[in-house]
C-alpha cells in the first residue's frame, strides 16, 4: 500500500469509511510513532492525559509527520471549557484529532468549535464498575441501547467512536448505520479501523494477552534477556576492577617519562 503524499485529514478519512479497514496503533514512544509510519500503518494514537503524556506529543508529532496523531483526553474532565481547553492544546501541538470518552454533550461542546473528536461505546474500562470487564451489546436491549449512544456521538458531532469489545456481527451492523468511523478495538474486522496497542502487538507487558489482542513480538522476553546481561555485564566489569584486570593498558593514557621525573623534582623542592 502507498502513503498519501501527507498524512490524512478527517475528511479523507470520511471519504474512506466502507471501502477498506485502516490500520490503526496506540504508541507510546517516538521509536514506535517512526516504526508505525514507515511500516505504513494509517492512523496512530496517544495518551495526553498526564503532565508527562502532553509533553511527549510533540515528540511523537515529529518522530511521525507524515501520520494521523489522535490523543486521548484526561477522563474525568469537569466542564466543556476545561475540554475545549485541553483538546486545542493538543491539536496547537501537532494532533490531528482528540479522543474523549465523556458525555455528548461535552463532545458536542468540542465539536462545535471545529476540534475533531473521537467518542467511546461499548466496553469503557473506566466504567466498568457499571458493567464488569466484558463484552457489550450480547442481549437485544444491551444492542439497542448501543445504538441508542452511537446515533447520540453522531448528532453530537463526533466524526468517529472508538467501539470496544463489542460483539463483531453487532459492530458490524452499527459501522453500516452511523456515518462516523467505528474503530474496533477488540470488535471484530468489520468496522472502519483495526485498533490495537503497540504493547499488545510487541509483547510488551507481564500480564495475560487480551483475547482480542495478537502479539507479533516478544519484547517483555527480550528486555528480561538484556536486563539479564546487563547484571552479568556489570559484574564482570566489578570482577576486573577487583582482581586487577582493569584498566589493562589499551584503556590508559600515558605521559612522557622526562615529564614526569620533572614533575617529582618539582614536588620534591
Amino acid at each position: 500500500m502507498l502513503r498519501p503524499r501527507k498524512k490524512y485529514t478527517v475528511y479523507d478519512l470520511q471519504q474512506l469509511k466502507g471501502k477498506r479497514c485502516l490500520t490503526h496503533i496506540h504508541v507510546k514512544s517516538p521509536e514506535e510513532a517512526t516504526a508505525a509510519e514507515q511500516a505504513g500503518i494509517d492512523l496512530m494514537s496517544c495518551s495526553f492525559d498526564s503532565p508527562e503524556a502532553q509533553a511527549r506529543l510533540a515528540v511523537l508529532v515529529a518522530a511521525a509527520p507524515n501520520s494521523f496523531l489522535s490523543c486521548a483526553t484526561p477522563h474525568g474532565m469537569a466542564t466543556s471549557e476545561e475540554a475545549i481547553r485541553i483538546a486545542f492544546q493538543a491539536l496547537e501541538l501537532g494532533a490531528s484529532s482528540v479522543y474523549c470518552s465523556a458525555s455528548p454533550r461535552i463532545i458536542e461542546a468540542m465539536a462545535e468549535e471545529g476540534i475533531p473528536v473521537v467518542g467511546h461505546l461499548g466496553l469503557v474500562p473506566r466504567h466498568a464498575t457499571w458493567t464488569g470487564y466484558r463484552a457489550i451489546g450480547k442481549t437485544l436491549e444491551e444492542a439497542k441501547v448501543l445504538h441508542q449512544k452511537m446515533k447520540q456521538l453522531e448528532s453530537a458531532g463526533a466524526y468517529a467512536a472508538e467501539l470496544e469489545v463489542v460483539p463483531h456481527q453487532l459492530a458490524t451492523l452499527l459501522s453500516s448505520q452511523t456515518s462516523m468511523l467505528l474503530m474496533s478495538l477488540g470488535s471484530g474486522g468489520g468496522c472502519d479501523t483495526q485498533f490495537l496497542f503497540s504493547d499488545d502487538i510487541l509483547g510488551d507487558y507481564d500480564e495475560r494477552l487480551p483475547r482480542h489482542a495478537k502479539a507479533y513480538r516478544d519484547f517483555l522476553g527480550e528486555h528480561r534477556r538484556l536486563q539479564a546481561e546487563r547484571i552479568a555485564a556489570f559484574s564482570e566489569y566489578a570482577e576486573d576492577v577487583q582482581e586487577g584486570r582493569f584498566p589493562e593498558k589499551g584503556n590508559l593514557v600515558g605521559m612522557d617519562i622526562t615529564v614526569l621525573e620533572q614533575f617529582q623534582e618539582f614536588l620534591s623542592l
